[in-house]
């Protein structure tokens, strides 16, 4: 969906900041459960979350050890539909980034129903009805701009194909990136937007690199003074005191809710349930 007001972005996100952090009760409030054995992790998360992720689960379950793939959404999947060929998929738990992707996997009998005892609270429109995957944060899509290289006011994509731009924009590969690949597939359909706006992009010299941490690298570090990227990053970067502001496209902001998932194939799923209701508890936005 394409929201055209950045204050209707902005309250989604306030909206899911409550809904998915509700819960009947904290799993850090539980009583620890014994559980020995091991879970292995296939995810798009950033490698700093994912093992900030994996460590808090640790404090709860010490005698469960966490082996994590990481990469981008696409090469994920890819990875788990070559494992599927050869009958050997060595995932217990999927965490990448879009509802989209699930859906395929889905589609394909990959995936696991299980009802977490944790989605009371997180509203309806952010997990599968079968129970297959639950969004566990929202995330938007907009701009990075490198305020010591821009001087001009950016308020939307379309601003990015200004002559002030040429060989200054960068963005990631929608062959890598989930959310780069769920953009492509919105926007293209858009009015206003559509292919044209790619070939702009192109013909104003974009440089596409792997995925988000390459734009936020590249325009935190002055290699490009601006780039499309996710929103927690840039923001993090600000926060860090990076020379950056990130805008809400008054053109449109796309959001996806990084759904975590439990394989079918799951040698461990009793562990893999643990995770899952961790990752969407109160316990989980204790150590974020």
């Amino acid at each position: 969906m394409v929201f055209k007001r950045r204050i209707m972005v902005m309250a989604l996100v306030l909206i899911s900041l409550m809904t998915l952090t509700g819960c009947q009760e904290s799993v850090a409030k539980t009583e620890t459960i014994k559980q020995e054995g091991s879970l292995t992790i296939y995810t798009s998360m950033p490698d700093a979350d994912i093992q900030v992720l994996s460590e808090a689960f640790n404090k709860t379950y010490p005698d469960v050890e966490v082996s994590v793939f990481r990469s981008g959404t696409e090469e994920v999947v890819s990875k788990v539909m070559a494992e599927k060929e050869v009958g050997n998929i060595s995932a217990d738990v999927l965490l990448i980034a879009d509802a989209g992707t699930f859906e395929t996997l889905k589609n394909e009998d990959l995936l696991m129903s299980y009802k977490s005892k944790e989605l009371q609270g997180i509203s309806k429109e952010y997990y599968d009805e079968a129970n297959t995957y639950t969004g566990t944060k929202i995330i938007s899509t907009g701009i990075i701009i490198n305020t010591d290289l821009v001087k001009q006011e950016v308020k939307g994509y379309q601003d990015l194909l200004a002559p002030s731009f040429k060989d200054q924009l960068i963005m990631p590969s929608p062959l890598y990136s989930g959310a780069a690949a769920y953009n492509l597939g919105v926007l293209t359909r858009t009015d206003g937007i559509g292919w044209a706006y790619y070939e702009g992009l192109k013909d104003n010299g974009v440089t596409v690199d792997k995925g988000n941490g390459a734009v936020q690298k590249a325009v935190v570090g002055g290699e490009k003074s601006a780039g499309i990227i996710v929103d927690y990053m840039a923001i993090r970067s600000k926060a860090d005191g990076a020379p950056v502001e990130f805008v809400y496209p008054e053109d449109g902001s796309l959001i996806i809710t990084e759904p975590i998932g439990i394989l079918k194939a799951s040698k461990n799923p009793e562990i893999a349930k643990l995770f899952v209701d961790y990752a969407l508890s109160e316990a989980l936005v204790i150590h974020r």
